[in-house]
C-alpha cells in the first residue's frame, strides 16, 4: 500500500467542521471512482506536533502510484463534478506539506 500524506492548515479556522465535510466529499467521490482505497482525516490535538506540519493531516491509501497518477490527472482537468468537490478543500487549505510513504519492506523487495 501507498499512503499520500497532506499536512496543511485552513483558512478560517472557525469553518474547521466545514472543510472536513469537504475533504470527506471530495476524496470519497474519488474512492467511490475507484482512485483509491481509504482516506483519514486528523487534527493536531492540543497543539501538540511540529507547528510547520499544520492543523490538519489527511491520509490517502492507494494500492499502487498508478491509482494515484489516475486521480491527479482527474483532478487536473479542472471540470465536472471533480472540481465542483476540489474547490473547497483547495480554496480553504493553506501551508500545504505532503509527503508519499509506502509499506516497507513491501512485496517486491528481495527478501
Amino acid at each position: 500500500m501507498n499512503y499520500y500524506h497532506i499536512w496543511c492548515d485552513i483558512r478560517d479556522t472557525m469553518k474547521d467542521v466545514e472543510f472536513c465535510r469537504a475533504v470527506d466529499a471530495y476524496l470519497g467521490h474519488l474512492q467511490r471512482l475507484g482512485h483509491l482505497e481509504s482516506f483519514t482525516i486528523t487534527r493536531r490535538k492540543f497543539g501538540f506536533g511540529p507547528v510547520e506540519l499544520g492543523d490538519f493531516h489527511i491520509i490517502i491509501e492507494v494500492r499502487d502510484l498508478g491509482k494515484l497518477d489516475d486521480a491527479f490527472q482527474l483532478v487536473a482537468g479542472r471540470s465536472g463534478e471533480v472540481e465542483r468537490l476540489h474547490g473547497p478543500v483547495w480554496g480553504a487549505a493553506i501551508n500545504l506539506k505532503t509527503a508519499l510513504y509506502r509499506d516497507f519492506p513491501g512485496t517486491e523487495r528481495a527478501q
